[in-house]
Formats: structure tokens, sequence, C-alpha cells
């Protein structure tokens, strides 16, 4: 894109300009869009199936193929800005590159940057550097060169941080708060129309729709609305812990929790009761789903939103972090044509996404496959997923019941959480199925003993469970700031002391967390499983029948080459793939 000023805006409009905005009227899709296509798939960034579906799509709605990418979750406005940038050799701009304060302020109003997605950012003699969502829209680049008879150069912002930017130098969040405190007082919380009208209103919505997109574009697993007395704080939970987002005045609590629970359908006048319900909406062209539960406290209703996209989940057990040698003795197991798989571990340690992974990997034309979930979090195709209601006396056992009759191949039980749900599952191994279920326990060798507890005989055990998985995750170093640990000789020595053959890995690559703006100061992004595989042979048969303890299990797997939790973390910590305190932390070893 090249440079505009005013009194040559139009006459310096190159012909390939043109081309990139209006394409070529002898074909419905532009010369951008055939080149753009062509470059996205040069760069291995999309491939032709996607562009071929984004491209009905956009002949059909009449728009350009780069949003309609966006709109159908095909490819990320932040992945879309940087293919943008590269193909059209123009610079991105980020969150940094602002000023302190609003530039050409008298001549360059709020509203014409937030309605056209142009800011300015930097003023270098004649040159305005300016930062656009849209390269290809150029008729606010025109305005601005007439309007300042500067020379505009252009800079690609992805639309998260071209508002982050944008509330920062313009958006007046304090006069909002401000207005929100002074028309929602503690007054105002037991009338139920009126808050039903506040949290209708745009200062509400916008607080909320901030609050909401902040988390998800922090990778954020959960939002936590907090309620104090005197104040209300927002936290997002990151990689497994909790980081203060916000803190809002007291009397927006009322405000902020109608406007989640008209959202998710929830009753607003209902203040003393727990509510749960589910909120869907669309975030930067992505559709997420959101589980809201909200909790009475001494200081009003406690809101935590669970978020579920889709899009960063990935369905793979070595992108997950399971070893070549788990994934091994993992499709073993799940190549058996009956019995019970259990996954165990804490809630938030990442059972559910395994059990996806498996069902995934099972899922074929030729097989039936159920899944009893509370709640169901991620739809999957192929898949007949089932949401209990015990509301209506939809119970598990009740839905595993109904699903026997329904012809299964294969069954995913959410959670085994009582002797009913456990009876139904060993009853449905020994008819012929595979069941797949999570259970809550701290290592592969007590889930056995926690099934006893519930009340399952032993010899029905050791004759349905194949194999159990316990699993924890940890958070893995960031790649931007991690660098070699300040002891790591010392790490080395004591892996090699207390993890066997680790030294088979190959060099140690031992490393620690040190903290940068891409991770937000924590030294970490992302996280990674950890996990033992419990495979149940003829000698854990015995054991079971004999009543061992969790101890004697334990053993006998250890002997048969199971791989604890902590050596798996060990072995990661070796790679430089995260640290010994996250792992100590997740194996509460330390």
């Amino acid at each position: 894109m090249v440079p505009f000023r005013n009194e040559q805006a139009a006459a310096m409009t190159t012909e390939r300009d043109l081309t990139l905005v209006r394409g070529t009227s002898s074909d419905p899709v532009s010369k951008f869009e055939h080149e753009f296509a062509g470059f996205l798939m040069a760069e291995n960034i999309v491939d032709r199936a996607v562009l071929d579906r984004a491209a009905s799509a956009a002949h059909a709605a009449g728009e350009r193929l780069d949003r309609v990418l966006t709109k159908l979750g095909l490819l990320s406005e932040a992945d879309l800005a940087v293919a943008l940038a590269k193909f059209l050799s123009l610079d991105l701009a980020k969150p940094g590159d602002e000023p302190q304060e609003p530039l050409l302020a008298g001549l360059v109003e709020a509203d014409f940057v937030g309605r056209n997605h142009i800011l300015p950012l930097a003023l270098d003699g004649s040159t305005l550097s300016v930062g656009v969502t849209d390269p290809l829209n150029e008729e606010p680049i025109r305005a601005l060169a007439y309007l300042t008879n500067l020379t505009i150069k252009v800079r690609i912002f992805t639309p998260a941080d071209f508002e982050k930017v944008f509330d920062l130098l313009y958006a007046d969040r304090g006069k909002d708060q401000t207005t929100l405190t002074t028309a929602v007082g503690e007054a105002v919380e037991f009338d139920v129309q009126r808050l039903r009208d506040i949290a209708s209103e745009a200062p509400v919505i916008r607080l909320v729709n901030q609050i909401i997109t902040g988390a998800v574009e922090a990778r954020a697993s959960d939002i936590h609305i907090e309620p104090n007395v005197d104040q209300v704080v927002v936290r997002y939970r990151i990689d497994g812990a909790l980081r203060n987002a916000q803190v809002l005045a007291p009397e927006l609590r009322a405000a902020i929790t109608s406007r989640l629970k008209i959202m998710a359908k929830l009753d607003i006048a209902e203040r003393r009761l727990p509510q749960d319900g589910r909120i869907k909406i669309a975030i930067r062209g992505i559709d997420i789903d959101f589980r809201v539960s909200t909790l009475s406290t001494v200081f009003g209703e406690s809101v935590v939103l669970r978020i579920l996209d889709r899009s960063r989940v990935t369905l793979d057990f070595a992108e997950l972090g399971f070893s070549s040698d788990q994934i091994a003795a993992f499709a073993k197991l799940l190549d058996e044509p009956n019995g019970i798989i259990l996954v165990t571990g804490p809630t938030g340690s990442g059972k559910t996404t395994t059990l996806y992974t498996a069902l995934k990997s099972l899922n074929r034309s030729d097989r039936k496959i159920f899944s009893v979930e509370d709640p169901v979090e991620y739809q999957l195709v192929g898949i007949n997923q089932v949401q209990v209601q015990p509301d209506i006396g939809l119970d598990f056992p009740h839905a595993l019941r109904a699903i026997l009759r329904q012809d299964p191949d294969i069954i995913m039980i959410g959670e085994i959480r009582d002797l009913p749900t456990a009876r139904i599952a060993i009853q449905s191994s020994l008819t012929g199925h595979l069941v797949l279920s999570t259970l809550h326990t701290n290592s592969a060798a007590s889930a056995i003993t926690r099934m006893i507890d519930i009340g399952v005989e032993n010899y029905l055990l050791a004759s349905t469970i194949k194999g159990v998985i316990a699993q924890r995750l940890v958070r893995k170093l960031c790649c931007h700031c991690a660098r070699e640990h300040r002891q790591a000789s010392h790490w080395v020595r004591e892996l090699q002391r207390t993890v066997p053959h680790v030294e088979r890995l190959g060099e140690p690559k031992v490393r620690e967390a040190i903290g940068c703006d891409d991770c937000g100061g924590t030294g970490y992004m992302g996280r990674s499983t950890i996990a033992e595989t419990f495979v149940i042979d003829s000698g854990a048969q015995s054991l079971i029948l004999a009543r061992g303890s969790d101890d004697e299990l334990e053993r006998a797997a250890r002997a048969r080459g199971m791989r604890s939790m902590y050596e798996m973390g060990a072995t990661k910590v070796w790679q430089g793939e995260s640290t010994i305190n996250e792992v100590l932390r997740a194996t509460r070893m330390g």
C-alpha cells in the first residue's frame, strides 16, 4: 500500500491498489483474492479445501475472502494480520507502539478513529504512521491524508490489538463506570425491572464484552467475577493460575451479574440459589461457548465462566504432551473390544480432553459412539453426545440405561460418581462394550481402591478394568524468555539420581522461567500433560482379587515398567519444556 498525501490522494492510488480493493469485473472473485489465496497456500497457512469453502461462502455473501476466513473461524484474526502484512509488505503494529496520548487530537476525533479503525501512531516530519485493521479500505486513509495534509504510512493492527490501544488512548472507561455507579445503587439490586434495563444499556454491555473478550485473548480457561466488601475483582485463570485482570466499583456487581444472567438465560430475580447456564457468542469470528455458574456469597453473587474455546483444543495425544510409549500403550488399550478404561486426576487436569482425543481416534463410520456428560463441553462430529439433566430425572444411570438400548459400540461416561453409574459401566463392559470414563483419584493405582470404596466387587473390577491413566497438567516454559537454569548442573545431577535412564533423552536442557510481555511476566505459556499408564495385566488382576493396597498395586505396576507422573514430568524438565517447581507442584512431591 503506497503512502497518501491529501492533494494527490486520488491520483497516487496505483493500479495494483485499485485491483486489491475492487478486483476485476470479469471474475466474481477479485484479483486480490486470487493472489492472496495463492499466497496463503504457498505459505502453508491454509489448504485448498479451506480456501474453496471460504471462497464459496465469500461469493454467496458478497464479501471479501479474507473477511470470510475469519468469520468462519478458518483463520484467526492474528494470523490473518500477519499474512496480510507479509503479502502487502507492510509492518505490523502492536500494543506498545502507541503514543502516550492521542496524536493530532484537535484534528482527528476519537469517533473517526474508532469508526474507521485507523489510529495515528507516530508523526515523523510530514509522515504520519497509522495502524489499521483493514489495509485494503482506502477511504479512511485518503480522508486522513486530506484532513492532516500529511503523507500516510500504513501499519496493520489485529482487531484485538487495535481495541486495546484505542481503549487505552480514547475510551473513557472511567466515565462509563462513574455513570454506572451513579445509576446502579444498592437499592436497585432489589428492583428487578430496573436491573434488567441497566443490564441492557450500552455501558454495561461494553464492560461485560470487554471482560469476556479480554479473557479469550489472554488464553484464559475461566473468568472469575468476585464481589468483595469494597470492590468487585475480575480474575482470569491462565495456564492453571489465577491472575487479577481488573478491579471494579462494588456498585457494579448487580449490573454485571444481571447482564451475564440475561446472556445465559438465567433468572435475574433469584439471588439466593446457585444457577447454571450457558452462553454462546462469537469472539473475533470464532464461536465460543461459556459455561456460567453463579453462587450467592456474603457480598453478592460470585460468577464463574468456564471458557470452552474449540479452536484452542488440540485433540492429539502428542500435542497434549503424552510420550510415544504412552501413546502406544493407550492405543493398545483402545483396541480392546470391551472393558473399562479410566482417566483419573483432580478437577482441571485435562481428563475430559484426553477422553475426547481418545474418542476422536476411535471415531469411525462402522462404530456407534455415545457419550454421557455433565455438561457437554465440546461438540464432536460423529459422536452422539447426551447432556444429563437431573432436574427432569435424566441422570447418569438413567441416560446409560437408555443408551444401552441404542446398540452402541463405545460409551464415554463423563464421570463415575456413584455405585449405580459404576454398576452400569461394569454391565456395559461385560456385554461387549468399550467404556471410557473419568474418576477423581490421585494416582492410577488408587483408582482400583476408589471403585471398591464406591461398592464395586473386586472380582468384577479384575475382569473389566483394562487400564488406568492418571494425569496432571504442568505449565510449559515461555519460548521467548526461558533461559538456562542458574543451577542447571545441580538439577541435572538430581534428575540423574532420581529418574532412571534419563540420560537416554540426550543432552540436558534444564531451563528456568524469567517472564516477558509475551507470557504476561509469568515465564510460562501453555500447558502439557504428564501421565502414568497402569495396564491391568494378569499380575494386577491377581492383586485386585486379593484386595491389594494402593502401594502394592503401585509397586507391581512400576515393576512392569510403568513410569510415574513425576518421572514423566522430570523428562520434560530435562528437555527444557517445564521446570522442576512445576513438576513438584503438580505431583505433590515438594
